[in-house]
């Protein structure tokens, strides 16, 4: 009975390990930086999709591919949801699945949202905090969970998308006190997606409920300004994936457009898709004609920049 016992144990650990795993950590050793306990609640509904607000415990949710299979890279994916909310399974979890697929490793990053009344001063740094922690948490974790340091990338959608293009030009800002040993490790992605993404705070062209929800009323010049992601472009950013839709009435596509002319400007490998329809939040597109092999094009590039 003892050696049944010990064979089982022994197979589901085997099979754990080639057919891949997801584990869920933490993304601060120490206390949440900028945030005071105030017993907020975090809320996570499932309303057709899944809803996570109000986060009060960032985390990582790391699906890892089948050993066979792994390519050695891996993608942090930040959610959208206008810095209200995240589409944690529509933008989230279904992207790691299909990144597991490929034999990448698929990690959800469940970041603070500005909105939450526990947060101390300066609500416009706190998704850059997390953001910024997370790749350095995967990057101290590669041999672990067998990933090359050197092709780590994010993909952000709409808001999730500002906070990735974030993370491609502000990787180096210091925004957070050390905690441990990975946040000497950097911070620079190797490559980033941008899946219709909030680029710029310019009146003209901003998507208005994230930009209130990050900065925030008063909004300064100097804060616009810093969180215009086209505008700090250089020759560093990470190489770019951009995809958006024509009509959409949410995000409008001259953010794309901007960002991706920065790019250009700078010399930094950059591909972008642009579809006549589609609209805003189509995350997988699996039910739009022209839009459901779009995943298949980011692969694709992925495969022509190999990082």
């Amino acid at each position: 009975m003892n050696r049944y016992y010990l064979f089982l144990v022994f197979m589901l650990l085997f099979m754990h390990s080639l057919f891949g795993q997801d584990t869920i950590m933490n993304l601060w050793p120490k206390s949440v930086p900028n945030q005071i306990d105030i017993g907020e609640k975090e809320v996570d509904t499932l309303e057709n999709i899944r809803w996570v607000r109000n986060v009060q415990r960032p985390s990582i949710e790391v699906y890892l591919p089948s050993v066979p299979n792994n390519t050695r890279k891996a993608i942090l994916l930040f959610p959208g949801g206008g810095y209200q909310g995240l589409a944690y399974n529509w933008e989230g979890v279904d992207f790691a699945k299909a990144f597991n697929a490929q034999g990448i490793a698929g990690i959800v990053v469940k970041y603070r949202l500005p909105n939450s009344k526990s947060i101390v001063k300066n609500r416009h740094e706190v998704p850059l905090q997390d953001a910024q922690r997370a790749i350095r948490l995967v990057r101290s974790k590669a041999k672990e969970w067998n990933i090359d340091p050197e092709k780590i990338g994010i993909m952000g959608f709409s808001a999730g998308g500002h906070l990735a293009s974030s993370l491609g030009v502000h990787y180096n800002d210091k925004v957070y006190d050390k905690q441990d040993e990975a946040d000497e490790l950097g911070a620079r992605p190797n490559f980033m997606a941008l899946i219709y993404p909030v680029i710029t705070m310019d009146d003209t062209f901003t998507h208005q409920g994230s930009r209130e929800a990050l900065l925030g009323n008063q909004k300064s010049d100097a804060l616009k300004r810093r969180f215009s992601n086209e505008l700090h472009v250089n020759a560093d950013t990470p190489p770019t994936f951009l995809l958006h839709a024509t009509d959409d009435e949410a995000v409008v596509v001259e953010n794309s457009l901007r960002f991706y002319s920065s790019l250009k400007n700078h010399k930094v490998q950059a591909t972008m898709h642009i579809y006549p329809s589609g609209g805003h939040g189509f995350a997988l597109g699996l039910n739009h004609t022209l839009l459901n092999g779009w995943l298949n094009r980011f692969f694709d590039w992925l495969a022509f920049i190999d990082p």
